[in-house]
Formats: structure tokens, C-alpha cells, sequence
């Protein structure tokens, strides 16, 4: 990962502008959650077990075989809920907090966005989440947000890798023997990567797999937008609106993602059409919306991790980002109780 770099002058500027800003639209992709230790699977490249990842994340896909698409999101959910809400996940929800005009368009499904806080009217997730269900039948308009249940069914439960005991002819003590065998025991079990193909993976039925409770009849899917299907209208209405209701956008900011698909890459110019100046944060300084062209006079490029560059960013609005990332963990514990 590049080193993160702020040049004190465009980090003054920024401070500046965004201190007297009321409307600021975000735009946020893989590089907001990467500290959080995330796999993607994004891209041609992206493999999961022996299968193109976006192979996967298709309606043919899950029509086909929906066990296998199944274990998929399932696989990606379980990570996702393993991991944790970075510092810049935090910080942006402290400043939706503060600033009245203020509107995150995230790219992410990951579901960190919410866990951390983020006020549901500030937000809208172009494409769903992992932690959203709908009915695949086409005549049943099911949804349901919000489900952290891992697994969903027990037939989709990852398997577990148990250590097993070092034979005592092979430990190199009494001690050691008695050590192997209470670790194997007890205890301590790592879930397998099923990731790999290597690792064994049973076939799953449809009756196994969540059926709707609506109608009884579909099966329930993730409630992400696959390849080949339309981003949420009444989502792209919202974000419409916010852009329409005011005839100026102060701050356009550009979290970790190239914004090179659209609709996503038209926001920034439209942005820009009401005045917006725009701060671009990536680790790949090639990787800015419109490529090497797409800079202007009066934007900012700061390059490095989103989780150590957004709270150095927001400071001099929000504070220190430890006591906003401690009162934020506390409240969610807190909920959970």
C-alpha cells in the first residue's frame, strides 16, 4: 500500500473550504473499508474457489445453482460481520452528524457503514447490502434490511477446522501431549477457508436454502444489485433530490473509489456543475475520476488509506477521531444488550 501523504497547504485549504460547507455529497467504494481487512473479489481477477466472482453475482447464476451463490454471500456476510468499522467509517458519520447537508453515496455492501453508526437519512447504498434479503420469485415483493444472522440456515454454516491431538509417541514431552490434547478438545476451532478449492464444500439443496416468509414459495436472495440488473430507483430518486433541492454543492468528496461506472462517476460531475470543488482520497493516484484528466484547478488529491487520511481530514470540524470512535463502539455495544 502507498505511504499516506498530506501535503500541509492542500490539507489547510481543505480545512478551510470544508469549515464553512454545509452541503458536502460523499461518494465511497472498496477504499473506505480497507483497513477492515475486507477480501473484495472485485474485478475480472477476482476469484473465489475455481469461480470468477462475478460469475457468481448474476439472477442466471442463482437460477442455475443458488446453493453455490449462496455459499458465496454467505462466505462474504460471516467476513464481513468478523470485521470492524474503521476509523474513517467513523469519522464520516461524525461529520453527517454535524453537517446538516451532508449525504454519503457508498458503493460498499459490506454493511460496516451502518455498524458504525451512520444515520440511515445520510446514506444510500447504489448497490444494497450482504445484510439485506429479498424474495427471488417475481410476482412477491419481499425485502427485509438488517439481518445480521450468521449462518442464515444451518445448512450454510461455515465448517470448522479442529485441531487434533500430537500422538504421544511424536510430543516431545508428557507436558506437550497434555497441551495438543486440551487444545483439541476444547476448544479452539478455526473456521475453514472456503475460499480455497481445495477445501471440501457440500452441495446444498433448494429446500436448505431460506425460503421467503411472504410467500412461502421463493427462495430469498441477497438483496445486492447483480450484474445485469438496475441500481434501486427509489434509491437514485433520493440522492436526485438532495442534488436538486439546493442550487450549490459545496465539497464533492471521492473516498477510494475511481468512480469510473456510472451512475456513480456522473455525480461528481455533477457536483462540479453546482460548484463543487473535489477531494479525491485513493491509494493509487492514477486511479482519480476521469483518469489523468479528471483533476481540476482548486481540487485536492490526498493519497494513502482512507482510515488514516479522512480523520486527519475532518479534524478541525469533528475533533480527535479516538473518543468519537470509543463513544460510537460503546452506544453499539450498548444497543446490543
Amino acid at each position: 500500500m502507498a505511504a499516506t501523504t498530506i501535503n500541509s497547504a492542500d490539507l489547510e485549504s481543505f480545512q478551510s473550504v470544508l469549515r464553512y460547507s454545509d452541503r458536502v455529497l460523499a461518494l465511497c467504494g472498496a477504499g473506505l473499508s480497507a483497513a477492515s481487512g475486507l477480501p473484495t473479489f472485485r474485478g475480472a481477477g477476482g476469484i473465489w474457489r475455481s469461480h470468477a466472482a462475478v460469475q457468481l453475482a448474476t439472477p442466471e447464476a442463482f437460477r442455475e445453482n443458488p446453493g453455490l451463490v449462496w455459499h458465496f454471500y454467505n462466505y462474504r456476510r460471516h467476513m464481513a460481520l468478523g470485521a470492524k468499522p474503521n476509523a474513517a467509517h467513523y469519522a464520516l458519520v461524525e461529520l453527517a452528524r454535524r453537517k446538516k447537508g451532508f449525504l454519503t453515496l457508498t458503493q460498499n455492501v459490506d454493511g460496516l457503514s451502518p455498524r458504525a453508526g451512520h444515520d440511515a437519512r445520510k446514506i444510500k447504498y447504489l448497490h444494497g447490502s450482504l445484510f439485506d434479503l429479498k424474495c427471488s420469485a417475481f410476482f412477491c415483493d419481499y425485502k427485509e434490511t438488517n439481518n445480521y444472522v450468521d449462518p442464515l440456515v444451518p445448512a450454510l454454516e461455515i465448517p470448522k477446522e479442529v485441531p487434533q491431538p500430537t500422538p504421544s509417541g511424536t510430543a516431545g514431552s508428557s507436558e506437550a501431549a497434555t497441551a495438543s490434547l486440551e487444545k483439541a478438545l476444547g476448544i479452539t476451532s478455526n473456521d475453514m477457508d472456503i475460499s480455497k478449492s481445495e477445501v471440501p464444500l457440500r452441495d446444498v439443496s433448494a429446500d436448505e436454502l431460506p425460503h421467503c416468509p411472504k410467500c412461502g414459495n421463493g427462495l430469498l436472495r441477497p438483496g445486492i444489485v447483480w450484474f445485469g440488473e438496475q441500481l434501486p430507483s427509489d434509491t437514485l430518486k433520493e440522492v436526485d433530490k438532495f442534488v436538486a433541492e439546493s442550487p450549490k454543492i459545496d465539497i464533492m468528496l471521492v473516498i477510494g473509489t475511481s468512480a469510473a461506472v456510472y451512475p456513480a462517476a456522473g455525480y461528481v460531475a455533477i457536483a462540479r456543475d453546482k460548484g463543487a470543488r473535489v477531494a479525491v482520497i485513493n491509494v493509487d493516484r492514477n486511479d482519480i475520476p476521469g483518469g489523468q484528466y479528471g483533476m481540476c484547478r482548486g481540487d485536492w488529491f490526498f493519497q494513502g488509506d482512507a482510515s488514516t487520511i479522512i480523520p486527519e481530514l475532518f479534524k478541525g470540524e469533528i475533533g480527535e477521531i479516538g473518543p468519537i470512535m470509543e463513544k460510537q463502539i460503546g452506544k453499539a455495544e450498548a444497543d446490543h444488550q
